[in-house]
């Protein structure tokens, strides 16, 4: 026989053999010998040519498998950078809304400083209103300032003592 004769005696499939080797197929995907044996005896062609369309149609079911697995894989690529763009964007509004709480608390703070230096110089007012200033002489004389606290002379690093807090009994 030639290749020409053998082409011919191939029989083409019909419907119902190739409705047939599917629900086989999709049984089993590899081909046993002896399922091969009852498969041809089953459809009336020789065993080679259900090896073929067996070898054929698991060729065919890996692109498709490979293809579904593809086009899977690229919905969850998608999928994954839409994800990643949302974080993204979640990251930017969380980094403004820190720095806006950053600067709300740097301005409670130059506030609350403000105010207490206000208290500091208003305690400090009302400690220098307390006390009397008496010049015993000009510098030129080399007369020395001090300051009156009921009937107590106070000298300048005494009252600078006063003004910051220290405690009175401390002094020297």
């Amino acid at each position: 026989m030639d290749f020409q004769t053998q082409k011919h005696n191939k029989k083409r499939l019909n419907q119902e053999q190739v409705r047939l080797l599917e629900g086989s197929f999709s049984a089993k995907k590899k081909l046993e010998p002896e399922l091969k044996l009852q498969l041809a005896n089953q459809l009336g062609v020789p065993p080679k040519q259900v090896a073929i369309w067996y070898q054929n149609k698991r060729a065919r079911w890996k692109t498709q498998s490979l293809e579904l697995d593809y086009n899977t894989l690229q919905v969850k690529l998608e999928n994954a950078l839409f994800e990643k763009r949302r974080l993204e964007k979640d990251v930017k509004y969380l980094q403004e809304e820190l720095r806006k709480a950053q600067e709300t608390m740097c301005a409670m703070n130059n506030q609350r400083d403000y105010h207490h230096q206000q208290q500091q110089q208003q305690q400090n007012h009302q400690a220098l209103n307390f006390v009397s200033c008496n010049s015993t002489g000009s510098s030129e004389e080399g007369g020395s300032s001090s300051f009156h606290e009921e009937g107590e002379v106070l000298k300048i690093d005494e009252l600078y003592a006063c003004l910051i807090g220290a405690d009175r009994s401390t002094w020297s």
